[in-house]
């Protein structure tokens, strides 16, 4: 496919689709959820960590009130972001130790590490050390989910290996879905916990950590009844292997056609990136991905939109959300943790349908700035209000009038309405894109960089909000300003977007670079209509050697007739 936007998939007609009816089976669906799951553990962490964190309980258990103010805002970002610097860890680790020991022992290990992190966490002994320690071995394991499952759409491991190409997209959405089921079950295990088990007793933040628990034992038990992935097998040299696994995966015989076809383009592919790569040392892939001016665009797409997409300010939203609904108007700890459960349904139906009905048929750049619209609008709102209202988040006995209630529950309506944007818009995005854009020869390498500074944006992001919060009598630039730069920083992403970031759904790699072989002017604003041009006269170049060839070959076979003659 040359370019342009791909057809959208009917998840209703699969059977539609003219692959063999055998293969959309329970095997395939139960070995996608399995690996999906791990999306799980990223929306567990952001859902349940500041609900957790305000129980009254472990905020007495840890000694809170003992440190000033400013020294609270730093603990409480410090335990945060814990796991998402511990994340930049794993993620570089997990793309190491995928493909030298399979993506079935990588599930296992960092289910371990990630248990392992949270029992050190659950028994820190009123220890802030313990709690930092626990938390950042969390992360090693947390940071490796979107790795060795689909990093939500975007590079792909465990689940692209094993679907089908023409449900590929649809069944890496699992995974994204998982993140929103994550923070969903979190928030209104925090609600529950506070409602029924009251806040009194350890078991009010240790009930709902032991969510990562389960999930984390559920993944790990779930790997014993899955198979290795087929393209990993043919790495190792295991092809007759290789070829039992996918057909078992597919209820096809190992000899059926589709099977084969599978199997050798795994085999064709794997070849050509070894051939791509043979004698290429890490300095040489350095220099072609900063030395030549393609690849740096793209590395500058890449990097762009990781920094874009997390200062935001939709992934610490979630993050705090309890702590910025008590700030836009909400009182009481039950009240506030059940509009927080509330976001994260909104979440999770926004990002369903997004991903399911939307996104492919409007286009990947159109998504992405109707969500950034959606969060530009939502972000100035809030903004306008805390402007309005200043005294909210920074004077502690500030009462919000009767007057200003309707303002207050319009605030906590564009927070929601922010969820959705970021579902539709960058949410996705930040994954795909870096999915997309990169050739063979340095995508392993370029992706992991951009994986890395993904964590290490959210890290800074997560670690800065509640300073940035505190009102600038104490270093901060309070609520007000907070979300103003939300808002900027959102705007000045739409514009980039719309001038610098092209549509890429749909198109092959080698339309891809050809794409990228354009001056960077054109590419975000002209890119697709001039690269489509470049498709068709290459497709038509294609063609006429097609012809000639064949020209060549029939004139051959008359003369070789003449001579028998």
């Amino acid at each position: 496919m040359a370019g342009g936007v791909k057809k959208p998939v009917n998840i209703f007609r699969l059977k539609n689709l003219g692959e063999p009816k055998n293969i959309f089976n329970w095997r395939l669906w139960f070995a996608v959820i399995s690996f999906g799951l791990l999306g799980a553990a990223r929306g567990v962490d952001e859902g349940l960590i500041s609900g957790a964190f305000n129980s009254k309980d472990f905020q007495q258990y840890i000694n809170y009130s003992s440190y000033t103010k400013v020294e609270q805002t730093n603990i409480k970002a410090n335990v945060s972001a814990m796991v998402q610097i511990g994340s930049v860890g794993g993620a570089l680790f997990a793309f190491v130790i995928c493909d030298r020991i399979g993506r079935i022992w990588a599930t296992r290990q960092l289910c371990l590490i990630w248990i392992l992190g949270i029992a050190i966490f659950m028994g820190n002994g009123g220890n802030l050390g313990a709690v930092y320690a626990g938390r950042f071995i969390a992360g090693l394991g947390v940071g490796q989910t979107p790795v060795v499952g689909p990093v939500y759409e975007a590079d792909v491991l465990a689940i692209a290996e094993i679907a089908p190409a023409s449900i590929r997209g649809l069944c890496t959405c699992i995974f994204t879905g998982f993140v929103y089921v994550g923070i969903v079950l979190a928030y209104f295990t925090n609600y529950g916990a506070q409602v029924n088990l009251g806040d009194t007793t350890h078991v009010r933040w240790l009930a709902p950590t032991s969510l990562h628990i389960i999930f984390a034992g559920l993944i790990f038990i779930l790997t014993f009844f899955q198979y290795e992935s087929p393209r990993f097998l043919v790495k190792q040299g295991k092809y007759q292997e290789a070829a039992e696994t996918m057909a078992h995966i597919r209820h096809l015989p190992v000899d059926d056609s589709y099977v084969v076809s599978e199997i050798s383009a795994i085999r064709a592919a794997h070849e050509e990136e070894l051939e791509a790569t043979m004698g290429t040392s890490w300095y040489g892939v350095l220099k072609e991905m900063f030395l030549i001016p393609s690849n740096l665009y793209r590395l500058y797409l890449s990097a762009m939109v990781q920094f874009l997409s997390q200062w935001s300010g939709a992934g610490s939203i979630t993050l705090y959300a309890t702590d910025l609904f008590n700030i836009l108007g909400i009182t009481g700890q039950n009240e506030s943790l059940l509009i927080t459960g509330i976001f994260g349904i909104v979440k999770f139906v926004s990002a369903l349908l997004c991903a399911l009905f939307l996104v492919d048929f409007i286009g990947r750049k159109r998504a992405l700035l109707l969500g950034i619209t959606l969060q530009a609008i939502s972000m100035t709102y809030v903004a306008g209000f805390l402007t309005a209202v200043p005294e909210l988040g920074v004077d502690e006995s500030y009462v919000l009038p009767q007057a200003e209630k309707s303002a207050s529950r319009g605030a906590i309506a564009m927070i929601y309405v922010s969820g959705a944007g970021w579902a539709l818009g960058w949410n996705s995005m930040q994954y795909l894109l870096t999915a997309e854009l990169f050739p063979l020869r340095i995508r392993a390498l370029s992706t992991s960089i951009m994986m890395t500074l993904h964590f290490a944006n959210q890290y800074g992001n997560s670690r800065a909000v509640p300073n940035m919060l505190l009102p600038t009598s104490q270093g901060g630039i309070s609520p007000m300003g907070t979300f103003w730069f939300f808002a900027a920083v959102t705007l000045l992403g739409g514009l980039w977007v719309w001038f610098s970031v092209p549509e890429t759904a749909g198109r092959s790699l080698e339309s891809m670079d050809r794409l990228f072989e354009l001056p960077w002017y054109k590419i975000g604003l002209r890119g697709n209509a001039d690269a489509d041009r470049m498709d068709e006269a290459y497709n038509e170049k294609e063609a006429a050697a097609a012809e000639a060839d064949h020209v060549d070959v029939v004139s051959e076979e008359k003369s070789k007739g003449d001579s028998r003659v």
